[in-house]
């Protein structure tokens, strides 16, 4: 009698895991929607780069990552970025979404890496600062050796076509110099910033909701 109740118990211990597995996929699954749509809602910030647009759409990305692990966060990452191929297709050849996908992961590994290590308030806070510097850096690159060519050589331009859209919204940025320090720099850490404050905000919030109703 106490086997067959041992064998029950296993069975639905081992049934309840499976019912956390399936639920907690579906959630990293809405998780990568939720960010699709929040991508779809961008929009650009007055004084910077034309060609640079504003989403918090690394919201979804980041609290996934601290639920789920870095293992969720980068599919919720290429679930927002294959929805954004299905709704809108792709202007760049594959050359935004790779860019996406480099941004994306450079800003919410590093944060995720150093919040598991130790889970705090404070390693969450200064992983997520880290974080924002890290892709605020790695976004210069991007832009002036990978999208900004493509898109110069794609619609037969040249940089200094690219130079003047920005110095018709910011008089300062005259050349490709001034444009990364006085444009794609601070763009980036006030994007990625912000995702971080909202981030921080929601996630104690959303996490007990969350599991709430994973566990239950």
């Amino acid at each position: 009698m106490s086997q067959t109740n041992e064998t029950v118990k296993q069975n639905t211990a081992t049934g309840n895991k499976a019912g956390i597995r399936v639920k907690t996929i579906a959630f990293v699954g809405l998780m990568g929607a939720v960010s699709a749509v929040l991508m779809l809602l961008r929009f650009p910030i007055p004084f910077m780069p034309p060609f640079l647009s504003f989403d918090l759409s690394g919201v979804m990305e980041m609290l996934g990552g601290y639920m789920f692990g870095p293992a969720a966060a980068f599919c919720i990452i290429i679930v927002k970025i294959l929805l954004q191929l299905v709704i809108q297709g792709t202007y760049s050849l594959g050359t935004g979404e790779l860019q996406n996908l480099i941004l994306s992961s450079c800003y919410v590994m590093p944060a995720l890496l150093i919040y598991h290590w130790k889970k705090t308030k404070k390693t969450a806070a200064a992983g997520m600062a880290v974080s924002t510097v890290l892709v605020s850096v790695v976004a210069v690159f991007t832009n002036l050796y990978m999208i900004i060519p493509f898109y110069v050589n794609l619609f037969g331009m040249t940089m200094d076509d690219i130079i003047s859209m920005c110095t018709a919204v910011n008089p300062a940025m005259k050349d490709a110099v001034s444009m990364a320090v006085l444009g794609i720099l601070p763009f980036n850490l006030i994007k990625y910033g912000a995702t971080s404050i909202l981030t921080f905000l929601l996630y104690k919030r959303l996490s007990k909701f969350i599991r709430g109703i994973i566990e239950r």
